[in-house]
């Protein structure tokens, strides 16, 4: 069983920012896709930013967080993180991390369909 473990999210002011966190297990860390999604209240849920552990690769991110947010891994023990500046009441929702994609390992992690996923932290901006 994988579990991953979201922290970090809370409430905050317009313009403020938060830092989102993800443990799961340790060969996750390397080599394997991982992201954040999120899920407002009433609408899809969305990827905010994915990576490829450990690999250098340039992240993705969605157009409504680039240049606010930030994916990377903490050194040195290589937990997921989501750096959110310059926060608007538009990113208000359910922060979720995943990990790992259903079928080939190495498909395209920005298309690919994750496999496991967290239970979600709370971000509200106000």
């Amino acid at each position: 069983h994988v579990q991953l473990v979201e922290s970090g999210g809370g409430s905050v002011q317009a313009g403020g920012s938060l830092r989102l966190s993800c443990e799961a297990p340790k060969y996750l860390y390397t080599g394997y896709c991982m992201a954040w999604f999120r899920q407002a209240p009433g609408k899809e849920r969305e990827k905010v930013a994915n990576i490829r552990t450990g690999s250098g690769l340039t992240p993705y991110y969605a157009d409504s967080v680039r240049d606010r947010f930030t994916i990377s891994q903490d050194n040195p023990n290589g937990t997921l993180i989501l750096q959110m500046d310059s926060l608007t009441p538009e990113d208000t929702a359910l922060y979720y991390c995943a990990a790992g994609l259903n079928g080939d390992r190495w498909a395209s992690c920005r298309t690919g369909a994750y496999r496991y996923w967290g239970q979600g932290t709370q971000v509200t901006v106000s």
